[in-house]
């Protein structure tokens, strides 16, 4: 009879142990998208739209394909919209609580938007009392999301490779697309509950999707390994049942 017949599975410990010493990739950087991820969302983009004329399309995109004339037109009633939005920023609930722990856990931080540098750098000075998010590039840095061109050149930067790296945003075309086509791990951002994941294809499904910041960090130490020798929330939840 062969000795190895009746040999029992693995325990419940032995799973834990092994998925420990799993291979996860470790952390590095962190690529986020400003309005409606770092702050809280204040821009009517649907009001934006009525109001230059672009009722479908990349809006960006649209205004660069008009006359001198309309796009000067069109970039000045989105000025006056950006400014209005700045009087009104706030902090996104959970930023500073995640950007401390990434900071401690040596993770770099980024900033990739489609608003301007004016605004980025508001932030920064009126708002955000850490550190800033270095690189921090606004739509001036072409070609904007959802090209990927604007990760890949922070993660250049960086020296780091994609899948030590990931993109959040809150939005599905603009955000999700670029981090897919980088290559990086994509969290959704979704706070106001405006998408169906059913209804998310291709390119613009995430890999992960969050309703907080404090969601979002949670989904990151569960992606990814520890960070120079400090575990990650996953690890520290395996050591537990291991102990068990």
């Amino acid at each position: 009879r062969r000795q190895n017949a009746h040999r029992r599975g693995p325990s419940r410990r032995e799973i834990a142990a092994m998925a420990m010493f799993a291979r996860r990739p470790t952390l590095r950087g962190v690529v986020f998208d400003m309005d409606g991820t770092l702050t809280v969302p204040v821009i009517d983009f649907a009001a934006m739209r009525r109001a230059i004329g672009v009722p479908s399309g990349d809006i960006l995109d649209v205004i660069h394909s008009w006359d001198a004339k309309k796009q000067r037109e069109a970039q000045e009633k989105i000025a006056l919209i950006e400014a209005d939005a700045l009087r009104r920023m706030k902090l996104m609930p959970g930023l500073l609580e995640l950007c401390e722990t990434l900071d401690t856990r040596a993770v770099r931080r980024a900033l990739l938007t489609r608003n301007v540098k004016k605004s980025i750098d508001h932030f920064h000075e009126h708002h955000f009392g850490l550190p800033p998010f270095h690189p921090a590039l606004g739509r001036e840095f072409k070609p904007y999301k959802p090209n990927p061109d604007g990760i890949l050149h922070i993660l250049d930067h960086w020296n780091l490779p994609p899948q030590h790296c990931a993109m959040v945003g809150d939005s599905a075309k603009d955000d999700i697309v670029a981090g897919h086509r980088a290559g990086v791990l994509t969290i959704l951002l979704d706070t106001e509950g405006k998408y169906d994941l059913e209804q998310l294809e291709g390119e613009e499904r995430p890999h992960h999707y969050a309703q907080s910041l404090h969601h979002v960090r949670e989904i990151l130490w569960e992606a990814f390994d520890a960070v120079d020798g400090i575990p990650s929330v996953a690890g520290l939840k395996e050591e537990e049942a291991i102990e068990e």
